[in-house]
This record gives C-alpha cells, sequence and structure tokens, in this order.
C-alpha cells in the first residue's frame, strides 16, 4: 500500500472518529439545545405580545373571542390570556410541558405562564406550541448537522489527499527516476531532486552516495573479471602447448598419451567454462552495443551450415518453417551465440534419426521463434532450473551448464523473453518472444 495511501486512510480514520464523537455528543445534547430554541421562541412571542398590548387586545383575549392564533385548525399554538387577583407580585417568565384539551382534542404542550399588570390590573398570559414543533426542530437540527459534518469529512479529505500528493511528490520522482528507471549504474544520475522535506533531501542524497559506491564497486568487477580471465587464460594456454609439444615425442607410452590428451580436454573445458564467464559477465554488465540489423532467417542458415556434419552424424531431419523473415536491432555475434547454444542443445540430447524444428508466429503483438527437438527433454524440476549456472542436466557427465545461463543472459540484453517447455523422453521446445519491430 503507498504511503500516500496510508496517510489518507489514517487521516479518514482519525476525522470519522472526530465527527463520531461530536456527533454523538450533539445528538444526546440536541434535546437541550431544542428545548432552549423553543423556550426562546416563547419568550420573544410574549415579549412581541407585552410590547404590542392594547385593551381592545386584552379584551377580546378576555372574552375569548381569539383563544388560537392563525394556526388554530391546526391546533398548533395557542393564546390565553385571564383576569387575575390585584394582589400578585412581579414574576418572571415559566415555562413547562403539559397536555391541554383544545375544543376536544389534547395535546401536548409547550407552555410559557407569565404574570404581568398593566393598567393597575393583573393578568395571566400563557402561550402554547405543540411538541410537534418541537420534533420538526429537532429534525431540522439533525438534518444540518448531517449536512455540515459530511461535507466536512469531504472536504478534509480532498484536501489531505491533495496536500499529500503534493508532499509526496519528491518522493515518488525519487523513486520513479533514481530507482525504477536506472539500468545500469553508470547510467545514474547524481541530480538532486528538488524538494524543502529534509527527510527526504537526505533519502536523495543517500541514494546518490550508495549508487556511487556501486558503481565503484561496478568498475572494480569489471576490472576484476578481465584480469582474471586474462591471468587464467594464459597458463591455460601454456599448459596446452606443453601437453602438446609432450604429445610429439617419440616412442610415449600409450597410458602417458592417454592421461596427457585426458588433461588437454580438460584445460580445454576450462577455458570453454572461463569464456562462457567473461562472455555473460560483459553482456550482463552491457558491454556490448545493439546497432546491428539482425536477420532471424540469415543466422538459422548460416548457423546449419556451420552444424550441418553434425546434424548429418546424428541423422537428425532440420526443418525451417519460417513465415517471416524477422529483421530487428541488436547484437549480431550475441544473437548468433544464443542461437547456436539452442540449436547445439537440440543436436546433443537429441535421440539418433530425431528431428528439429524451427517455426515462427505472431501472437498478441509479438513474434515468436520456437526451436524443438525429440530429444530426451527434462523433468519439471529441470525445466526450473534452466537458466541457473552450473546446474546439472541429465547426467553427471552431461549437463547444461553454462549454456542456456548464456541464453539467458543475452536474450535479457535484447529484452527478448525465453519461454521452455520440456517432457522426459518427448524433446523440449524454446521459444523466443520479440516484443518490438514487428511492423
Amino acid at each position: 500500500m503507498k504511503l500516500q495511501v496510508k496517510f489518507s486512510l489514517y487521516n479518514a480514520i482519525t476525522k470519522i472518529a472526530i465527527i463520531l464523537v461530536l456527533g454523538a455528543i450533539i445528538i444526546f445534547s440536541l434535546d437541550r439545545l431544542a428545548y432552549n430554541q423553543f423556550d426562546n421562541r416563547l419568550i420573544k412571542k410574549k415579549n412581541k405580545i407585552i410590547r404590542n398590548l392594547n385593551d381592545n387586545e386584552i379584551d377580546s383575549l378576555l372574552n375569548k373571542e381569539q383563544s388560537f392564533t392563525d394556526y388554530n385548525i391546526l391546533k398548533e399554538e395557542f393564546i390565553v390570556l385571564t383576569d387575575i387577583p390585584d394582589n400578585q407580585t412581579d414574576s418572571s417568565a415559566k415555562v413547562f410541558t403539559e397536555k391541554r384539551e383544545i375544543e376536544g382534542d389534547i395535546e401536548v404542550y409547550r407552555i410559557l405562564n407569565y404574570k404581568f399588570s398593566y393598567h393597575t390590573n393583573w393578568y395571566n398570559l400563557e402561550i402554547g406550541e405543540t411538541m410537534t414543533a418541537l420534533q420538526s426542530i429537532k429534525n431540522s437540527i439533525r438534518f444540518y448537522m448531517l449536512v455540515v459534518l459530511v461535507a466536512a469529512l469531504l472536504i478534509t479529505l480532498v484536501a489531505d489527499y491533495t496536500f499529500s500528493n503534493f508532499l509526496l511528490k519528491p518522493f515518488y520522482l525519487i523513486i520513479d527516476k533514481k530507482i525504477n528507471r536506472v539500468d545500469d549504474p553508470t547510467h545514474f544520475n547524481y541530480q538532486n531532486i528538488p524538494t524543502n522535506t529534509d527527510d527526504f533531501k537526505i533519502l536523495d542524497n543517500s541514494i546518490n552516495s550508495l549508487m556511487r559506491k556501486i558503481n565503484t564497486l561496478f568498475a572494480l568487477e569489471k576490472q576484476f573479471i578481465a584480469n582474471v580471465s586474462h591471468e587464467l587464460l594464459t597458463p591455460i594456454s601454456i599448459l596446452s602447448t606443453r601437453f602438446e609439444n609432450m604429445l610429439s615425442t617419440p616412442d610415449i607410452p600409450v597410458e602417458h598419451e592417454n592421461k596427457i590428451y585426458a588433461s588437454l580436454k580438460t584445460l580445454n573445458r576450462l577455458r570453454v567454462i572461463i569464456n562462457s564467464l567473461l562472455l555473460i559477465s560483459k553482456v550482463e554488465n552491457n558491454q556490448y552495443l545493439k546497432t546491428e540489423e539482425i536477420s532471424l532467417k540469415q543466422e538459422i542458415d548460416d548457423i546449419y551450415e556451420d552444424l550441418e556434419d553434425r546434424i548429418s552424424d546424428k541423422k537428425i531431419t532440420f526443418k525451417v518453417n519460417l513465415l517471416k523473415d524477422f529483421h530487428f536491432t541488436g547484437n549480431k555475434a550475441l544473437i548468433h551465440t544464443l542461437l547456436v547454444n539452442i540449436i547445439n542443445n537440440a543436436i546433443k540430447y537429441n535421440v539418433t534419426g530425431g528431428s528439429i524444428d524451427i517455426s515462427d508466429k505472431i501472437e498478441q503483438e509479438q513474434y515468436i521463434l520456437t526451436i524443438g527437438d525429440t530429444g530426451q527433454g527434462m523433468s519439471p524440476a529441470l525445466v526450473e532450473d534452466a537458466f541457473d549456472r552450473f546446474k546439472r542436466g541429465n547426467s553427471e557427465e552431461n549437463g547444461f551448464g553454462l549454456g542456456l545461463a548464456i541464453v539467458q543472459s543475452i536474450a535479457k540484453f535484447h529484452k527478448i523473453e525465453v519461454d521452455i517447455q520440456s517432457e522426459e523422453h518427448k524433446g523440449t521446445y524454446i521459444s523466443l518472444l520479440f516484443t518490438t519491430n514487428l511492423s
């Protein structure tokens, strides 16, 4: 999960928790808020009535000609004025809830009771509103509270996401430009990513420092491989020359001759291993250029001419059925080595009188070249380890060695996918998948 998403989730969870707590507090205090607002409305009506009171109004209310206001049809509000004895003292307004019967209907009202004097006479004023109005106030408060909370949540989430995106932009630039896009330490860009965040500056500088060390080690590795290869090949050549001179010695015993031949074979095998490792190292270190126009059909024809004698010796049928003369840009010598190793294995592990089939097809914007044989095949475990260096094959003497490791290194260098399908005693099919230059 991305850091930005985690930040957003954390902010969302904390804000939702805060909103839920605030909402619970408001809901629990909603009755008190509603009653306070309700009572304030009654007090304002009382003040308005008292302020506008005159003799006609008093006579009208005392005669009960207007016991209700304009809303008397629904009986939601009433005003009652009664004459009381004059021996009263000033009193503040009292608000209470009580059931009242109005025109035969019993309703629960919130009632304001207020005693006052007017022209030396004392009166009792009662203003009542049904609790239905109170419920309407509660619903209004709940609705607006919900709207405000949801709007606040959405606004803060969008703001947090936008800010975190802005804040983490240098981080993603560092990851993208200095890690994801770097395929070779020598191509690394040491220029710092602009940012005002100290943590990202530390990360950027740390990556630069690490890549400088890797680049130094990378250069030392190249030099070491070149030196070791040179130093090893030189004594091998000297030993080979000495053994060959010993073979030319007259009257050399047969047992000595056989041992010398075995030693020469071992030295030659060692030379092949060193050259193979050197080739893999150079390929993986991008020490080759990919600037040549390559025709796969032409390469296969050239390889067949070189290996025709070996193919004939095992009486193998060599079939080439290419529908397209596929061309691409790469390193011709490396592609030649790749194809030679695959076809060599197809010959080496094939049965006498078997066949090698080379075919192609275009599928899902990929050009696929398949080289199949009718040889001894490989088990699933061997297929899984086919590209590992020095993994042995079907016997102690014959192995896949470095051949398929070289194939894999060259394929990766040219961005070619390699797929192996094999079954024991039925054969092996190796497919090369090219994803460019299909036109």
